[in-house]
């Protein structure tokens, strides 16, 4: 499974992946993601770890996250579930052009993380569907957090 969107925004690229890199509003901006916390002092350096406290439909869940990639700017990416060998890759993209930034957010699931192993096809398109939905709000939260 595999959805990415973008959106653009009036705002440096350097700024834009302070912002997203730094995890600190990702619970205000998702509609699934409720907060995150950097394990051992981590600052978002490629092998560091962070835990994401995430809520939907009552249920409530957290999930080990590994920094895959980080280049100021350019890229920030994370798998779901490191010690499994990674589940879900989620990658962010900045592009600036002028002044305005293309930013783009990837969801790829690698494998199934193990408690959504065996759900039915319905179920697998619920899911497909609540992550474009989320991910489109997710980037325009991030939107109206810098623009205002």
């Amino acid at each position: 499974m595999h959805h990415s969107d973008f959106i653009e925004i009036a705002a440096p690229a350097d700024e834009l992946y302070r912002l997203v890199a730094g995890l600190e509003h990702m619970g205000s901006w998702s509609p699934q993601n409720a907060e995150v916390h950097w394990d051992d002092g981590a600052t978002g350096a490629v092998g560091d770890e962070f835990t994401g406290l995430n809520r939907q439909d009552g249920h409530e869940w957290s999930v080990p996250c590994k920094v895959t990639e980080a280049e100021p700017g350019v890229v920030f990416e994370w798998v779901t579930r490191p010690q499994l060998g990674g589940c879900v890759r989620w990658t962010w993209r900045f592009d600036e052009t002028a002044g305005v930034t293309t930013v783009t957010e990837a969801w790829d699931v690698q494998r199934l993380p193990p408690p959504l192993e065996g759900l039915t096809e319905s179920d697998y398109a619920e899911i497909v569907e609540r992550t474009k939905v989320g991910i489109r709000t997710t980037l325009e939260n991030l939107r109206a957090h810098v623009e205002g």
